[in-house]
């Protein structure tokens, strides 16, 4: 073999190893793709999804899934160039930038955590949704979350206390109190009436000067909601907020009689506010294609998502677009019962 063949021939192996290493190299890129569906009237691991004691409740029918997008990559476990270049090609995936899913500012486990306090808040608001939809009272609390190590509320107050009255008035939500208590000087003592466990106790707290000059305890607060009955949803490890809207249909059907899905496999996806309005997600792409494959016909959609949606539906899934819970419920009952109109995805 002649010296310039040779050359040749080791200089093309170099590159094929170099493009064969290359292709195994970690990549800050995630791949998105059509994750699991769950049937929020349906069970989980042989359990109910939605669970509800303490007020009557009635058979369902059919489906009302939630969608999910499952994502391989991340700071901890990057994928490869290879199996970046397969996301590209493949329509049913994204391949994002690593900092979409994780941002720099925080950790993976922070994202996780804050995933999971997502889900707890929308599991929250799709009830409060719901019973206001069904014309249910229900009424508001405000809680301690945390306390400021070295406050006057550290020790005092405890994570999981119900803040009933400052200074002898009611206190109906997080504003009342904070502005009662800066009404105070720094020095002087504001009057907490808690309500721990089954416990009623006062407790008096001096201020201090805040950041601001402004008196504090050192309280973190929070508002939740204080139902007549209990409502349990159990998903397993689905975290986010974009199942609130399936969540309150889920509450929705059970707490009437009917099958508000007319026996049809339902899918969708959106947040929920307590007012019942719905809001956009992410990865309406990857959920579209995992509703389908489930089996779905209708795909429940948030009116922000409907353009993205039109250029990404599968064949054989309608998109209906729902602006609010009563949209999406009066869509349903036209779907089921043929009157009516049912409000579907327009191109942007």
């Amino acid at each position: 073999m002649s010296r310039r063949a040779l050359t040749l021939l080791v200089a093309g192996f170099l590159v094929l190893a170099l493009g064969v290493a290359g292709a195994f190299l970690p990549v800050p890129y995630v791949v998105l793709s059509p994750g699991p569906t769950e049937n929020t009237i349906g069970e989980v691991e042989k359990k109910p999804v939605i669970t509800i004691s303490g007020h009557q409740t009635y058979p369902t029918k059919g489906a009302l899934r939630l969608v999910t997008v499952a994502y391989q990559g991340g700071p901890s476990s990057r994928i490869d160039l290879l199996t970046a270049l397969r996301g590209w090609v493949d329509p049913t995936v994204a391949v994002v930038p690593e900092e979409t899913i994780f941002p720099k500012s925080r950790s993976p486990k922070e994202v996780e955590e804050e995933n999971t306090v997502e889900m707890t808040n929308s599991q929250d608001f799709a009830t409060a949704a719901a019973l206001t939809e069904l014309k249910i009272p229900f009424g508001m609390v405000v809680t301690v979350a945390s306390t400021e190590k070295g406050k006057p509320a550290d020790g005092k107050l405890r994570k999981g206390d119900e803040i009933s009255t400052v200074d002898g008035k009611p206190a109906a939500n997080v504003k009342i109190i904070s502005d009662a208590v800066k009404a105070h000087k720094p020095g002087e003592s504001v009057a907490f009436t808690v309500i721990r466990g089954k416990d009623k106790t006062d407790i008096s707290l001096p201020t201090v000067a805040g950041p601001s000059g402004q008196a504090v305890v050192g309280v973190v607060m929070q508002e939740s909601y204080k139902f007549p009955f209990k409502v349990d949803i159990n998903v397993g490890d689905v975290g986010g907020p974009s199942a609130g809207l399936m969540f309150s249909l889920g509450i929705l059907d059970k707490l009437t009689p009917g099958e508000i899905t007319g026996g049809k496999d339902i899918a969708g996806t959106g947040t929920i506010q307590a007012s019942g309005e719905v809001g956009p997600i992410g990865g309406i792409a990857q959920k579209m294609v995992g509703a389908r494959k489930s089996g779905a016909t209708v795909f429940l959609t948030p009116a922000d998502n409907c353009a993205e949606a039109m250029k990404a539906v599968p064949d054989g899934l309608r998109l209906v677009k729902a602006e609010t819970l009563h949209a999406a419920v009066s869509a349903l009952d036209a779907l089921r019962t043929g009157k009516g109109d049912v409000p579907a995805c327009a191109a942007g």
